[in-house]
């Protein structure tokens, strides 16, 4: 065939594929008609219009001012590719059901999401559950051997309360502090007599020796009567031992048996230390074995204040034994762990899939990308422009690749905590893994519901209104900064919700949701006139300003997104020179087989992956005889002559 007759048929097919009749593709959205669509477009690429014997709108093929060099050096350029780039790109913006009427692919990734929700919820809440029993099995285990072996625990320490209805449990003489350690030693010698099913830490079940650790300043001696005082910052450890004997004559003496004597003033901080093993049965079911555990229990004297008060604290840290129980509770254990585990493969499994193909989703969405920028480039001497880059990059796509590594490392973690040990923080890292992953699953499925107008609104609204919410609560947290380091600074050494910085954020977001206002103010003591009217003026201006100035601006700068996009939803939305490029869909295309027709040679218009990285970490690409003004074999003579003889 000659050029003169390819040029021809190149032509027809492109006028004919003009003069269908065409709906918006957007059909949620308003859309200009036909014509106002020829003239935006003639406006935007220099296009020129005229009309036919049927009386309809024939676009002809837009002409750059550098035309002639591109029709010598690249053949049909800008006839038969344009059309072709057209539908590749009117096929990228489609949702999975368009696509499914299209080219009949099926909505793998839409699938592979509904699958993942139900697998990593069914996952969460097993692991929810399990969570839940032992993190309250190990609080339970900690008050219980706070009233064994903590002197002064009291039932109402037991409950955090708000404001705390007793102060910190501490020791002021020195004779308490031998007391406490005498205490805890007898209720470890004693055992055997708690109700809880507890045991020593030996094979043989005989009482293992506690372990005293003293921090001390090397040298720390106070002359108070003469203001003065021998002082070395240094700090040395010393670690001892108790054995039995020690309840025998009291802790005291057996420090001083081996000539150890404690100077208060030079103490920091003291540790005693010892173990305890147990069984759960709580957590038997009915293919669930019970838990073995040590707890490995910490009394903390803190004096790192040197106020003459030192502070108590009891901790215990659960770690998981392998049982040696029951055989059939043991074999009934595997098909539990089996069942788990499999779970735990099958979410790994899902999320790697969902990742393999949303990462190629946003890849080749790149891919087109490059190859429209250089359309663009070539054909109307123009960049794309940076509303229309960005129309391909999928946040959807991204979050969901996010969330795919959240799951996959914490079903990793978890089914590693399963099947060896069980730490109180791989439980607290996994669970927040598990938690933020299974969360913006959810999140995802607002993708799908974006696609009907109602729900859409909700979504458009948030993607319109976030620049102006984002500069507006900078400012905005410029002013809350201002008030929470005034308030803590001020009233933090009076009030209880000023103690701290955080606290104190925390007491200001509090007061801006109307929560525990009148508290608040009368909590303030008035040891200083000055001060409590500061304190009245402080929240009083805090709270009009917040609540009755800041709150209300905010909605309003919501409620402006809004109603921007209702009116965009009658008069149309304002469109990119992609979307106008890519311009409405005609609703028979869906049946034609339209976008079934290339799909082949669409496929074959590859380019190597290293070629493909470099491009988009903007890295030019060495020559090649194969690529074309932008790359792809797609915009090649050679390919485009075989796009027009098929």
């Amino acid at each position: 065939m000659s050029a003169h007759g390819i040029n021809e048929r190149t032509q027809n097919v492109q006028n004919v594929s003009r003069m269908r009749p065409i709906r918006p593709y957007v059909t949620s959205r308003a859309s200009p008609s036909d014509e106002d669509m020829a003239s935006v477009r003639t406006k935007e690429f220099g296009s020129t219009t005229e009309e036919d014997d049927d009386d309809r709108i024939v676009e002809s093929t837009p002409v750059p001012q550098h035309a002639d060099s591109i029709q010598e050096a690249y053949p049909s350029i800008t006839q038969g590719m344009e059309e072709r780039l057209r539908r590749k790109l009117q096929f990228f913006f489609m949702n999975p059901i368009e696509k499914w009427e299209a080219k009949r692919r099926f909505p793998y990734k839409f699938v592979v999401q509904v699958i993942k929700i139900v697998l990593v919820t069914l996952q969460l809440c097993l692991f929810a559950h399990s969570r839940y029993t032992h993190v309250n099995y190990t609080w339970d285990n900690t008050v219980t051997f706070s009233h064994l072996f903590l002197r002064g625990w009291d039932i109402t320490m037991e409950v955090n309360n708000y404001p705390p209805e007793t102060g910190p449990l501490s020791v002021y003489m020195i004779d308490e502090f031998f007391k406490t350690i005498d205490y805890a030693a007898a209720g470890y010698a004693n055992l055997p007599q708690a109700i809880g099913p507890y045991s020593y830490p030996t094979e043989d079940n005989t009482m293992a020796p506690m372990e005293l650790c003293l921090y001390r300043y090397k040298d720390g001696t106070i002359f108070g009567f003469n203001e003065s005082y021998v002082f070395n910052p240094e700090i040395d450890t010393l670690c001892v031992e108790l054995y039995q004997n020690v309840t025998k004559n009291g802790s005291q003496a057996y420090l001083h048996g081996k000539d150890i004597h404690i100077n208060f003033s030079a103490l920091v901080k003291a540790e005693l230390k010892f173990s305890i093993k147990t069984v759960n049965f709580k957590a038997a079911g009915p293919i669930t074995a019970p838990d073995c555990y040590r707890f490995d229990i910490l009394i903390f004297f803190n004096n790192q204040d040197h106020d003459g008060q030192m502070t108590l604290r009891l901790g215990a840290d659960p770690t998981r034994l392998l049982c040696h129980g029951d055989v059939e509770f043991i074999k009934n254990s595997e098909i539990d762990s089996a069942l788990r585990s499999l779970l735990n493969i099958l979410v790994i499994l899902i999320c790697l899939v969902s990742f393999g193909l949303c990462a190629r989703a946003i890849f080749r969405a790149q891919l087109l990308r490059l190859t429209t920028s250089d359309f663009f480039k070539h054909a109307y001497g123009k960049d794309l422009s940076c509303e229309g880059k960005w129309e391909f990059v999928n946040m959807w796509y991204i979050m969901i690749v996010f969330n795919d590594i959240l799951l996959m490392v914490g079903s990793a973690l978890k089914e590693e905590i399963e099947q060896k040990h069980f730490i109180a923080d791989d439980w607290n890292v996994c669970s927040l893994l598990l938690g933020v992953g299974n969360s913006l699953v959810w999140f995802g499925v607002l993708r799908y519901l974006g696609f009907f107008k109602t729900y859409n609104v909700v979504i458009l609204t948030l993607k319109k209104a976030a620049p102006k919410i984002s500069r507006f609560l900078l400012c905005a947290l410029l002013i809350y900064a201002g008030f929470t380091f005034c308030g803590w600074l001020v009233l933090g050494p009076y009030h209880i919700k000023f103690r701290s910085l955080s606290s104190t954020s925390e007491c200001l977001f509090a007061l801006i949701n109307g929560d525990d206002m009148f508290a608040t103010f009368s909590i303030m003591p008035e040891k200083s006139l000055m001060l409590w009217w500061f304190c009245r003026i402080y929240l009083y201006s805090f709270t009009s300003l917040y609540i009755y100035v800041v709150l209300s601006l905010f909605i309003s700068v919501i409620m402006d997104a809004y109603d921007t996009i209702k009116k965009y939803y009658k008069d149309g939305f304002p469109q990119s020179d992609l979307r106008l490029f890519v311009g409405p869909i005609n609703p028979t295309d869906f049946s034609s087989g339209v976008f079934r027709e290339h799909e082949e040679f669409d496929n074959a218009e590859t380019m190597s992956f290293m070629d493909a990285v470099k491009r988009l970490c903007c890295i030019p690409l060495a020559s090649s005889s194969r690529s074309g003004p932008t790359g792809y074999t797609s915009l090649t003579p050679k390919a485009t002559s075989s796009y027009i003889n098929n």
